[in-house]
């Protein structure tokens, strides 16, 4: 892979001047939501907030993990909102959004790790909005399968869980999390429910060699994951994992090209590629 010392000139981002985008952000400023895509310092916030779309962050804002990439605040998280689901669902009633992505945070203090707020917010989404399509973007929920077995059974369209990196770097970049496990918990779901396409990501730029990645791909496919994004690691702070190398366009490419001759439904791969980016496409 090659190396920059710095961003090179096709890490852009688009500007959020849209009306779409205030208005998106205006709604979640008066309901107190929270989205990863400001959590989480996403590059593509202004794109994907002028279409009106938005990946919304359940169960708080704080992080019980403390992975090194991650831009979400880690600490002690504060009470449960049980009246979180029917804001969300609003919301999306509001925005019209036919294709809603659901995320969390890690809440390991909780019993039921944050399941039964997910199920109701699942709920309460396909109540308010019959016609719409859901991705649930889950956590690990320490692998434990009668708790996955939740978001199974109120059947979302996509369900995904990310891998983010290759094995060698998991215990160095999710500290509390295991590279088998996630692959095991990819592959219980589409085990369990053939007709839920199943999805994941990986970052680049964290100190990975191609052979790496593509056995990590490999790892994923044998998994039976439908769908694959790939993008460039950003380093959202100082204090985070520093960025070891920018991944040139033509290689994302590549990567994407040797991952459809896999198996996988879709690859989304690029510099810019987050999990949640050209989500509405995955269900089609």
């Amino acid at each position: 892979m090659n190396i920059f010392q710095k961003k090179p000139k096709w890490i852009k981002v688009k500007l959020p001047i849209n009306k779409n985008y205030h208005k998106l952000q205006n709604l979640v400023s008066l309901h107190k939501l929270n989205t990863i895509c400001q959590s989480g310092s996403c590059p593509n916030i202004g794109e994907c907030w002028d279409k009106g779309v938005a990946t919304f962050m359940i169960l708080g804002n704080i992080c019980t993990r403390s992975c090194r990439f991650c831009g979400v605040k880690t600490g002690k998280p504060k009470k449960v909102d049980w009246e979180e689901p029917k804001k969300v669902a609003k919301s999306i009633q509001i925005l019209n959004v036919r294709h809603a992505v659901l995320t969390s945070v890690n809440r390991d203090d909780l019993i039921d790790l944050g399941s039964s707020i997910w199920v109701k917010t699942i709920q309460k989404v396909r109540y308010l909005n019959p016609k719409i399509t859901i991705e649930a973007l889950i956590p690990d929920f320490k692998g434990e399968e009668k708790i996955i077995d939740k978001i199974i059974n109120v059947q979302p369209e996509v369900i995904s869980h990310n891998i983010e990196t290759i094995s060698r770097l998991t215990k160095k970049i999710r500290i509390q999390a295991k590279y088998d496990r996630s692959l095991k918990v990819l592959q219980y779901i589409k085990e369990k429910n053939k007709n839920i396409r199943t999805k994941t990501g990986i970052m680049l730029g964290l100190g990975e060699t191609k052979s790496e990645i593509i056995q990590t791909m490999k790892d994923i496919r044998k998994s039976k994951v439908d769908i694959l994004t790939i993008g460039q690691y950003l380093q959202p702070s100082l204090k985070h994992y520093s960025v070891r190398f920018f991944v040139i366009p033509e290689e994302f490419k590549e990567l994407k090209d040797i991952g459809l001759k896999m198996g996988f439904k879709y690859v989304e791969s690029g510099p810019l590629v987050r999990s949640s980016y050209h989500a509405e496409k995955h269900v089609k």
